[in-house]
């Protein structure tokens, strides 16, 4: 096993190396940008390593890798329109450095390029990364508009936003560990625990990135604190709030949240007060370790050994600590 620093390097080697068509250049020139600009890329180090983690050779992956990144930001592009948003990753999003027309259509063919990656696997392992593929794009797809829909409406139940969550953010973990223990050939059972283990810490990221959007330091975050309280958006703490508070001060709470005349500064200090006064981050800090050791009981499933269980939790520990 290499560090979690090296897979990421090999990754960016090998993307350096990848060229999309040229032409149109309109076309393909926003799948360059958005590729090329900088972020953790935890996805495809998934998959590196855990091919690595079954056969030791984790260059048989790097396509599936490649795949899963292209997907990603095909996502990213597509959100940012959506969202409105006029920066990612400190730059410039692709429909305002073009324009609407040509980031929708580019992010369009990124998904097709991100399927094209999978046509270098031949056989029951092309089949079987297809499938997945084609399984998680519809249940990332699904989990966006779950998002979208919550926007509208204050009666969004702790189920129904784990559900939300499970499809738009940790699918994509479990299914970029799975690729990887496709493509080296790991036994069905090992395939779908290795999925779990992703998935579960899938869920415990979600969470803790949006306890952190609330409780977190913009200098450790990297983005300004308070931006999902601005925004609106019904995460796990305004649902557990709504569920604790009194009757007064979840109303309160409602009606800071559809509140437009409030400077940002208030409405968002406010919102922690009444967070902190039902015992939110405790109550956070619960659930996302037992999404933690959920994950981490999936490795008994696995047949490998004790130094490479250990090399994933001390991986899952880091990313629950931002170490990567």
């Amino acid at each position: 096993m290499l560090s979690v620093e090296e897979y990421h390097n090999q990754f960016l080697d090998y993307l350096k190396n990848y060229n999309p068509p040229n032409s149109p250049s309109n076309l393909y020139e926003p799948v360059s940008y958005i590729l090329r600009l900088k972020g953790k890329r935890i996805r495809p180090i998934l998959t590196l390593l855990t091919c690595d983690l079954f056969n030791d050779n984790f260059k048989e992956a790097f396509d599936a890798a490649l795949a899963v990144e292209v997907f990603h930001n095909f996502s990213l592009v597509h959100d940012d329109i959506m969202d409105e948003a006029p920066l990612r990753r400190g730059n410039e999003t692709v429909h305002k450095k073009w324009d609407l027309s040509t980031a929708i259509l580019s992010g369009d063919v990124m998904l097709i390029l991100a399927y094209q990656l999978f046509e270098n696997y031949s056989g029951e392992t092309f089949v079987s990364l297809a499938k997945l593929f084609s399984k998680t794009a519809i249940e990332v797809c699904e989990g966006q508009q779950m998002d979208i829909d919550f926007s509208n409406t204050n009666d969004v139940t702790a189920e129904k936003y784990l559900k939300m969550i499970e499809y738009k953010t940790a699918v994509l973990l479990g299914a970029s560990m799975k690729m990887g223990a496709i493509v080296s050939h790991a036994s069905l059972q090992e395939q779908n625990s290795i999925y779990e283990f992703g998935r579960n810490l899938g869920m415990a990221f979600q969470i803790q990135d949006d306890f952190l959007d609330t409780f977190g330091e913009e200098e450790k975050f990297g983005k300004m604190i308070g931006g999902d309280i601005l925004e609106n958006k019904k995460t796990l703490l305004f649902i557990r709030a709504k569920e604790l508070l009194s009757e007064k001060d979840s109303s309160r709470l409602i009606e800071l949240y559809s509140s437009k005349s409030l400077d940002d500064h208030s409405k968002i200090n406010e919102v922690k007060e009444l967070y902190n006064k039902c015992g939110i981050p405790e109550i956070m800090m619960k659930e996302i370790k037992q999404f933690t050791l959920t994950a981490f009981k999936m490795l008994e499933n696995i047949n490998i050994s004790a130094e490479k269980k250990e090399f994933l939790i001390n991986f899952g520990n880091s990313l629950m600590k931002r170490n990567i």
